[in-house]
């Protein structure tokens, strides 16, 4: 005969009774004296619970009214999250058992018994452990089905996600008992939301320190992460990587997006993807930089040139060359010396530089507006681009063949048209109203 044993409240076994039990205190010792360790009431419940769920699992749920099924899907989801407490309680005290089946850790012994992946098993054992010695009213909360699983985790990573110097305890408690209450009005995905700013919510003097704090920290990093790497592909073009802090992003979207919304081609109807008008746009962006603003380099401004024959700038063909290694077309570099601060050395018949470019090169501020004022917009006929988008180009006489920087031989072009007037697959014709014609050359 057995004889029930128990301490009530820790589940744990009760002295035997008196006079039973064996010498060496062996188990088969005390089942022949007719006494057995009472089962624990966790097994017994669990028991009950699976005996519970096979009675459950035989019967139809079509017979059940729409009222009774409204309870029993609710009832049932919050026993899931009641049932997932209890595993997660006994999950925070599987280490040792891990250990004398030879596994490194609980993750990788649930992975193995239940024939599932270890991460996830990983995430729960930290989840346990974090219910267990540190968030006690969010295992509280579960334990009872005001918290289900998922809500739980959210809770626990926001908290986790806390500053570990700064905040006061009392603060974190303020924080956990804030979302555990909140977890009655939100699902998992707006609870995490809240997450992130409960410090501001629960302690807006402590927020504003470790937002500040946080905010250092963070540009400090950006700082030394940030980096540029270029690649030369080999086809005549150059891959450029580069990692910037945030707010240097930003400010680069804003400026690309400026150059390539109203100056692309798109708006002639050509379909252009939108990371190649931003390439467009970068290349549009470097073309309008002031060498006076730039850091003095050797002496003077830093200025990039572009070394070519007299000849070849006024002929259809030739290439300039910019740098050691790299050529441009004789139409580019016509192109750029319109507006670009980029400075041609035009060189005579025997290479001696002949013009470093013109002072009266580029058209004045003050002409742009005048230009502005009359053109209005892009001169390219159908074009409606405004002309605060559009270039100043020396139209009748081209600068390279020496052309005056004046009103009267200067028109407005957006950059899409800019390009056309100096490509060579292009003719051009003025219209009498001071439009610009553009057609293919047969």
């Amino acid at each position: 005969m057995t004889t029930e044993t128990i301490d009530r409240e820790t589940g744990a076994p009760a002295d035997p009774p008196a006079g039973a039990g064996p010498a060496d205190g062996g188990a088969d010792d005390w089942a022949d004296d007719g006494w057995l360790p009472p089962r624990h009431p966790l097994l017994a419940s669990i028991e009950a619970i699976d005996a519970a769920l096979s009675s459950a699992s035989a019967c139809d749920p079509a017979y059940l009214g729409e009222r009774e099924r409204r309870e029993a899907l609710l009832a049932l989801a919050r026993l899931d999250g009641r049932l997932e407490a209890v595993r997660l309680q006994l999950t925070a005290t599987a280490g040792e058992l891990a250990h004398n089946e030879g596994y490194g850790s609980v993750g990788a012994w649930l992975a193995q018994q239940t024939r599932t992946d270890q991460r996830p098993n990983a995430s729960d054992v930290r989840l346990a452990r974090l219910l267990d010695q540190r968030w006690r009213q969010t295992a509280a909360a579960l334990a009872v089905g005001t918290v289900n699983a998922a809500q739980a985790r959210v809770i626990v990573d926001a908290l986790e996600d806390l500053p570990e110097v700064g905040v006061p305890t009392e603060v974190l408690a303020d924080a956990e008992a804030r979302l555990v209450a909140e977890a009655d009005h939100f699902a998992p995905k707006q609870l995490r939301i809240l997450g992130r700013r409960i410090l501001e919510v629960v302690a807006p003097e402590v927020y504003e320190a470790q937002e500040a704090k946080a905010l250092a920290q963070e540009e400090e990093r950006a700082r030394k992460q940030t980096a540029l790497f270029t690649r030369r592909i080999g086809d005549g073009t150059t891959k450029i990587s580069i990692r910037v802090p945030d707010a240097v992003a930003v400010r680069l979207m804003t400026y690309l997006e400026s150059f390539s919304s109203p100056r692309g081609p798109a708006r002639l109807g050509e379909k252009v993807p939108s990371y190649r008008r931003l390439g467009h746009a970068f290349c549009a962006f470097l073309e309008t930089a002031d060498p006076k603003r730039m850091p003095l380099h050797g002496g003077d401004a830093t200025t990039v040139l572009v070394t070519i024959s007299l000849a070849e700038l006024r002929q259809q063909l030739g290439a300039g060359e910019l740098g050691a290694d790299d050529r441009l077309s004789a139409s580019e570099v016509r192109r750029l010396a319109c507006t670009a601060a980029i400075v041609p050395v035009v060189l005579g018949g025997q290479s001696e530089p002949l013009d470093l470019g013109r002072a009266s090169r580029l058209f004045t501020p003050a002409q742009r507006k005048a230009m502005a004022i009359r053109d209005k917009r892009c001169r390219a006929e159908g074009c409606e681009i405004p002309a605060a988008w559009c270039e100043a180009h020396h139209f009748r006489t081209p600068w390279s063949r020496g052309g005056r920087t004046d009103l009267t031989d200067g028109k407005l072009l957006c950059g899409y048209h800019h390009h056309r007037a100096h490509d060579e697959a292009f003719l051009h014709d003025e219209l009498p109203n001071g439009d610009v014609r553009f057609h293919r050359r047969r």
